[in-house]
């Protein structure tokens, strides 16, 4: 997207998932774009790209469960202890859909996984996209993954409100790069395998 633009994107680190909207609304950045579920009550505050990848949350499982735990709903249940992000789509899927377990939000991603990696949690909930990579990197033999999405959600790119301009570029690229297959090469890049995370400073 900078490329296209002919500028040098400028990345701003927030500490929560729940910071990304204030942080847009105080203008602290231009646009958030890391996974950013489209919905009616943040549209309310900004607006919205066209999406551009449906997603749907899944389950991280404690390893010793695997054999017991075959779906979201069977974690619906006050012994078992679910984890994800504060502020989050996940967290409000938590809420509607197993909300007899006994639940706890962390303000990141890391440490829901390593709540279940260390037998705190018994499972995780989030993103398909973010758990597979998960699952990828410590593979079977120290988690489990539910891999069936139980929900459907688009991710969008946030803005501020009353930039239609900027809407309609981003839609206008996000129909190229699909056209194109620069979407599709991308996708395959980061989600469909890990070959990346050797790259990144753990």
């Amino acid at each position: 997207m900078a490329k296209e633009l002919k500028v040098e994107p400028k990345f701003v680190v927030l500490p929560t998932a729940a910071d990304r909207i204030p942080a847009l609304l105080d203008n602290k950045c231009d646009i958030v774009i890391s996974g950013l579920t489209i919905n009616d009550e943040r549209r309310q505050k900004i607006d919205f790209s066209n999406g551009y990848i449906a997603v749907g949350q899944t389950v991280l499982l404690r390893k010793g469960l695997a054999d017991k735990i075959k779906s979201y709903k069977d974690l619906n249940d006050a012994k078992y202890k679910v984890v994800s992000v504060a502020g989050t789509s996940c967290e409000a899927a938590v809420k509607q859909y197993i909300a007899t377990a006994s639940y706890t939000p962390f303000k990141d991603r890391t440490e829901g996984v390593t709540a279940v990696l260390e037998g705190k949690a018994d499972a995780f909930i989030y993103d398909s996209p973010y758990n597979a990579v998960m699952f990828g990197k410590y593979g079977s033999d120290k988690i489990a993954f539910l891999d069936d999405p139980f929900t459907v959600e688009y991710l969008g790119w946030g803005i501020r409100k009353d930039n239609p301009e900027f809407v309609d570029w981003l839609n206008t690229f996000l129909k190229k790069i699909t056209s194109d297959g620069t979407k599709y090469k991308l996708y395959q890049k980061w989600f469909k395998n890990i070959d990346w995370l050797k790259d990144i400073k753990q």
